[in-house]
């Protein structure tokens, strides 16, 4: 149930625009209130213009941010005389209009102004709301809403028919208000919310109280009913579920990944599992998009899985999954061929969405962010059909209305606003040994250019304390930490079946884990020998055959990189099991290469020396070992290393992660099999 948050002792605010940021953040910090990335509020206020004169500006939220963590900087100042006009005017259409709002801004830096920037400069009220209320929406999309809306709010509410926005809309609105004085609020037929006030708490009360009503009166209607027409499946348990989600989301990736890769996540909350699993939910999921700011993101429509959980067949699911996302993408294309305009051009023609009886819903988009947005939105459309069909039936844009809206330019356009997408992204890279020198760096130049990343150490210390670095830096869920000692198959096992069920699948593996044992070959040790061969073959071919299985799933190629040695080609001195393990990694990478080829996969090792800086290797007896062997102290071995070099430089992990990149970039994209060196030229390991 909604809350209504505002804390006076926090309304000491210097600008009616941060008044005006508090009040926005506020909507925006519950979902069921305002859709992520939708909603728009405004203030009006006396500004001196640049030739010094008090002039009314209106500040509006500015295209493409979101109200919940929205700042002064997202917000635009209008000259508000220079609007009010065109309330005198018959029609615009959009194009002139956002020409015009352009040339009202006090400040050309500011962002592009809202799309319903007129809704709320032609409104004569000081502070203007408009929010996506689930429990508003729940009336705004039942068949009988209006008559709902009368018996809640009486004479104090306007109907306004759904268009979409624009001009048109803000004059209805308007005139509405206008032919109602004693309204205290505007339903947007099959869209939204429209509430004010003289003060920003005022109007932040009403919607919050507006809202409340209605909620209100949803739940005793709801009393005693059977939701969606009650239960058809249950869901099953969580081991169960999660078992047959590591088998179907490499599949569902793979499928909606021939274009452009996608992440995949899952969510089984208990919502969601209520819908899926009832009578209602594949006829109410097809009938359309609750709200015009779901579509860009969820598409008009879900694909809703035929399976039957009771059964536990996953090869029957599978199966309905491939003959679903392929109906799904034709019906897609026969969707934009029938609606489309010159000009138009096909956005991503898979679902972003997918319901599946007794295991939940499925989302895909281009990060683990905008798969996230889509669940969000989701969970939005799920509590409007609840509310709808408690009222009365639940109705939707048709199909032409739909199209206006998911290939409106103004709503494509605050999708260009998005950072552009660098070479990884969409990628989901899985790096062993991630919370050391050479792991870490790789981790953070992968996530440079746009990867998710998995940090996978024996030390989930460590490999955690890097995640939340990188998480507070690149956003929530870039990286996942996970506990694997590549010496244990079901460890391995595990660690791959978490990345799957956090981000469907992955496509870069970074093979590292490592360490180094060094002594005279006859003192040579079974212990050591065999630790050596455990951690640096075994544990190598452990985590490639499991990621390999899982690319020839996915059936849109891979990438492995195996890092090496220079003693993988060298005899390095009193290094029997370390050189002899490294030599044989290597080979092993060269074998996976020849058979993953017709599959897309590609293996290739970087072979580093000496790579001492930030290496938990060289933390141990091997730095007094090596040192030992070339008869000097360990604190000179780094500037021994330097000096061997032809290059006269020392390796740093950054140099290691560089190779790396280039590897699993689409620079190397025709190569594999390859070895590179990067020990800064050592002679004596010169390939012949």
């Amino acid at each position: 149930m909604v809350q209504n948050y505002w804390d006076d002792s926090k309304g000491s605010f210097n600008t009616g625009l941060e008044e005006l940021v508090y009040r926005s953040n506020l909507l925006g910090q519950d979902r069921s209130v305002c859709n992520w990335g939708g909603g728009n509020t405004s203030t009006k206020t006396t500004e001196t213009d640049f030739k010094g004169d008090e002039i009314e500006v209106m500040w509006v939220k500015g295209s493409g941010s979101d109200l919940a963590t929205m700042k002064a900087k997202n917000f635009t100042g209008l000259n508000l005389a220079d609007i009010k006009p065109l309330m005198e005017k018959a029609d615009m259409t959009d194009e002139e209009m956002v020409n015009y709002l352009g040339h009202c801004m006090i400040d050309s830096k500011h962002p592009r102004s809202s799309i319903e920037t007129l809704l709320h400069a032609f409104l004569p009220f000081k502070h203007v709301d408009h929010t996506h209320p689930d429990a508003i929406i729940s009336i705004a999309c039942a068949d009988n809403g209006q008559e709902i809306a009368k018996e809640i709010y009486g004479d104090r509410f306007v109907w306004v028919p759904y268009i979409r926005p624009g001009f048109k809309l803000s004059k209805m609105i308007a005139e509405g208000v206008q032919n109602n004085p004693g309204a205290d609020l505007v339903i947007m037929e099959k869209h939204g919310l429209v509430t004010w006030g003289e003060t920003s708490k005022e109007s932040y009360d009403k919607t919050i109280s507006i809202i409340q009503e209605a909620e209100d009166y949803i739940e005793a209607k709801a009393e005693g009913k059977e939701l969606f027409g009650g239960a058809k499946y249950e869901a099953l348990n969580k081991e169960h579920r999660e078992e047959i989600l590591t088998q179907v989301l490499p599949v569902i990736r793979g499928q909606v990944s021939e274009d452009k890769k996608m992440i995949v996540t899952n969510d089984a909350s208990e919502s969601i599992l209520e819908f899926v699993n009832s009578k209602g939910a594949k006829e109410l999921s097809q009938i359309g998009a609750a709200c015009p700011d779901h579509l860009v993101h969820t598409k008009r429509v879900p694909l809703y899985i035929e399976w039957d959980p009771e059964s536990k067949d996953v090869e029957s699911l599978i199966e309905s999954v491939k003959k679903g996302i392929s109906a799904f993408k034709e019906e897609y294309a026969a969707y934009f061929e029938r609606n489309k305009s010159e000009g138009d051009k096909i956005v991503e023609a898979v679902p972003r969405v997918l319901l599946i009886p007794g295991v939940g819903m499925i989302n895909t988009g281009k990060s683990w962010s905008a798969a996230n947005v889509s669940k969000s939105l989701y969970h939005r459309a799920v509590s409007v059909m609840r509310g709808s069909t408690v009222l009365g039936n639940f109705v939707s844009l048709n199909e032409a209305e739909s199209f206006a809206i998911e290939y409106w330019p103004l709503e494509l356009y605050k999708l260009s606003l998005a950072p552009p997408e660098a070479e990884f992204s969409r990628q989901v890279a899985f790096v062993t040994g991630g919370a050391g020198g050479i792991g870490g760096a790789t981790c953070k130049r992968l996530l440079s250019e746009g990867a998710h990343v998995v940090v996978a150490d024996i030390n989930l210390e460590g490999a955690s304390e890097l995640a939340a670095e990188i998480n507070s830096r690149y956003g929530e869920n870039r990286a996942l930490a996970v506990k694997m000692d590549v010496t244990k198959e079901d460890e391995v096992i595990a660690a791959i079946k978490k990345t799957v069920l956090k981000y469907g699948g992955l496509d870069i593996i970074v093979n590292n884990a490592g360490l180094a044992s060094s002594s005279p070959f006859e003192e040579t040790t079974m212990e050591q020998w065999n630790l050596n061969i455990n951690v640096l073959v075994t544990g190598y071919f452990l985590v490639a055959r499991e990621a390999f299985k899982l690319m020839k799933d996915q059936e849109i190629g891979g990438n492995m990189i195996f890092v090496g040695s220079k003693n993988s080609i060298y005899a390095g001195k009193n290094a029997a099991a370390y050189s002899t393990a490294k030599a044989a990694e290597v080979h092993l990478a060269r074998t996976v290469a020849a058979d993953g080829g017709k599959h897309g996969i590609r293996v290739n090792s970087v072979l580093p020396d000496a790579v001492i800086r930030g290496s938990k290797i060289w933390n141990s007896n091997w730095k007094e070992e090596r040192a030992s062997s070339y008869g000097i102290g360990a604190e000179d071995l780094e500037e021994h290393y330097r000096k061997r070099t032809i290059l006269n430089v020392n390796i740093l992990p950054e140099d290691i992660a560089e190779s790396i990149a280039f590897l699993a970039s689409s620079k190397a994209a025709k190569t594999t099999g390859c070895m590179v060196t990067v020990d800064g030229g050592v002679a004596a390991a010169f390939t012949r």
